[in-house]
């Protein structure tokens, strides 16, 4: 055996061994669990994928888990290796809501967080030919005048917006009946029948019919999300102080990787994430879904996320508050 193929032999037995260990990251398509199904919330999700896709140089592609509230999507993301190839969508209703009602054994704080994504308020609207009364103030009235009489729908019960709707009833005192439904635009439907006396309407739904209901509040201080909603009245032109604030009453995500992800692999995603936040093109796509970008990175999750959950945690008992008032009246 002569000199060369030695060394030959020995440079290929060299690159077999480093090579894995020298590739650099990431190879592959990198998966982003989304605790949702098909709708406006995973169209934005893969915008945000595609941009950092580009950026990374691989596909980025949003997996669509939708059940148990989020708890199944997140369940799925932490059975992943902690390699940097899966995001977990830290949407609020399983990052923060869920462990406050005790179904999920995680805490904001168990992940790594890469950047926010977007936001999307929630508002609440009854039939355009409403004659009971003309605003939100005049419902709360009725409603107070005729306890347990108001029925409404916040899709599925301990959901966000049904927390976010018993709070907002329980600052009026006001007792009304929520009635579960599978399915918002049924809901909605059963608004317009005369079936339910009013629902909360998300900003989707809101976008493809605009005059579907009366946007009669938007569940949010944020004017952006007022906005969305054509400008129709927020929690800031109401004479009630409902203990909500900020990103607190609406939906909205956060972008994270399981603890112990390499570090090195942790800043490449929060480059990519922070380019794709700042592109104009990704933040105008998100805009026409109506969805509002967040430019919040990692350096900002605690303070932000912490503050929901105060807010989320001293909100909890307005359920329990709307259950025991309803019995009362039997």
């Amino acid at each position: 055996m002569n000199f060369k193929t030695i060394v030959t032999g020995a440079v290929l037995a060299l690159a077999a061994i480093s090579g894995p260990a020298l590739a650099e990251y990431p190879e592959r398509t990198i998966e982003s669990i989304l605790p949702a199904g098909a709708g406006p919330a995973m169209s934005v999700s893969q915008i945000i994928a595609d941009a950092m896709g580009k950026t990374l140089g691989v596909s980025l592609t949003v997996l669509a888990t939708p059940g148990a509230g989020g708890i199944k999507a997140f369940q799925t993301g932490l059975n992943k290796s902690a390699d940097g190839y899966t995001i977990i969508d830290g949407y609020v209703a399983p990052l923060v809501l869920q462990p406050i009602l005790g179904k999920a054994d995680w805490k904001y704080d168990d992940f790594i967080p890469l950047h926010a994504a977007a936001s999307n308020a929630f508002a609440i609207g009854w039939r355009t030919d409403e004659t009971r009364w003309s605003d939100f103030e005049g419902m709360m009235a009725w409603g107070k005048d005729n306890p347990g009489k108001l029925r409404y729908s916040s899709g599925q019960r301990n959901n966000l917006p049904h927390l976010v709707i018993a709070k907002m009833l329980q600052s009026y005192q006001v007792v009304a009946q929520n009635v579960p439904y599978d399915s918002p635009p049924t809901a909605n439907n059963d608004v317009k029948s005369g079936i339910l006396d009013f629902s909360f309407v998300n900003v989707g739904s809101y976008k493809q019919d605009p005059e579907a209901l009366k946007i009669g509040l938007v569940l949010s201080d944020r004017p952006a999300a007022k906005a969305e909603f054509g400008g129709a009245p927020s929690i800031t032109d109401i004479n009630a102080d409902l203990g909500l604030s900020g990103l607190a009453p609406m939906g909205w995500d956060w972008w994270l990787v399981k603890k112990n992800t390499p570090s090195e692999r942790v800043e490449k995603l929060r480059a990519a994430m922070g380019t794709a936040m700042a592109d104009p093109d990704v933040r105008t796509r998100i805009e026409r879904l109506g969805f509002e970008p967040l430019d919040w990175d990692h350096t900002h999750y605690d303070e932000i996320v912490s503050g929901v959950r105060d807010q989320l945690s001293t909100m909890a008992d307005a359920i329990k508050w709307e259950e025991d008032a309803l019995k009362a009246l039997k």
